[in-house]
């Protein structure tokens, strides 16, 4: 899903909050009007919070479930915790949520006519990350790319006005890219969570076995299997990339730091060898920034 995380302690909104400095791409950078801002962080109060219930990763002692209306009893139940917080997301179009992050995102909900819908998409993500943990074909990754990363894309354009249908459709071209290049990232992460998000029909082209996935190190198969899922990743980018020139201003920069984060992230895993076993391979500050030159100025 989103970046790895970490258990939340203390006030249960700002420790979800705080992870936007984590993420592989700008949330809601300084440059953006406040009103920008503050309702773009609200959305990814929302997909960051919906994550770490699907992850496991909240706070210990059950603050969110409580704050959710869930039992003691209940609250180590993801599917029942994404239950209680579906039902408080309804809350937010027809009356007053009980979590706070979902009062916050009510004001940016009414102020953008924003649907339920994508809401209810990333939901449905999670909800399917506690029942598949394998995934068949690339078409099959894409389909759950389609609940768990491109409803992300289509709120940013909503928040800010910029929503056409050429548009969302390159969008969701770069949401997948990301998506795809955070497995590649996270491979030893999720097999720790008993999932693989690698296609089951490229891990047998490429003569990869799951317990390849468990050691200290890739093997030349594992790379070349990485290799391979980046360079689509990368198509999946250069496909969106348009979406940053029929834009302008502060968003044409938000943008363009979506696509260089994801570049800059396939180009720090191509730096490892393509051996993302030992950790995350990340991008440093002065490649993102170049990227966002390279993308701002349309190169590919």
């Amino acid at each position: 899903m989103t970046a790895p995380a970490v258990p939340r302690v203390g006030d249960p909104e700002r420790g979800t909050l705080d992870k936007a400095a984590d993420e592989n791409f700008p949330v809601a950078p300084f440059f953006l009007p406040k009103a920008w801002r503050d309702d773009l962080m609200a959305v990814y109060g929302f997909a960051r919070l919906v994550d770490d219930i699907g992850d496991g990763d909240l706070a210990p002692g059950g603050e969110d479930a409580r704050l959710l209306g869930v039992s003691a009893t209940a609250a180590e139940d993801r599917l029942a915790l994404l239950d209680a917080f579906e039902a408080d997301l309804r809350r937010v179009f027809d009356g007053t949520p009980r979590h706070p992050l979902l009062r916050r995102l009510q004001p940016a909900v009414r102020r953008r006519s924003l649907g339920p819908e994508p809401f209810l998409g990333l939901i449905a993500a999670n909800r399917q990350d506690q029942l598949v943990t394998r995934y068949e074909t690339y078409d099959d990754l894409l389909a759950y790319c389609e609940l768990s990363a491109n409803p992300v894309g289509r709120l940013v354009l909503a928040v800010t006005g910029a929503a056409t249908p050429e548009r969302i459709r390159r969008s969701d071209a770069i949401c997948t890219a990301l998506q795809i290049v955070e497995h590649l990232q996270d491979v030893a992460e999720d097999l720790g969570r008993d999932r693989v998000y690698l296609p089951a029909a490229d891990m047998r082209r490429f003569h990869v076995e799951e317990s390849d996935l468990a050691t200290d190190t890739a093997g030349a198969s594992v790379r070349a299997l990485v290799a391979y899922e980046a360079e689509r990743a990368r198509d999946l980018l250069l496909e969106g990339a348009p979406l940053v020139g029929s834009v302008h201003g502060r968003l044409r920069l938000l943008l363009a730091g979506f696509v260089a984060g994801g570049r800059a992230a396939i180009k720090a895993i191509a730096a490892a060898d393509y051996d993302v076993l030992p950790g995350p391979p990340k991008p440093g500050r002065l490649r993102l920034l170049r990227e966002v030159g390279v993308t701002l100025r349309g190169e590919g």
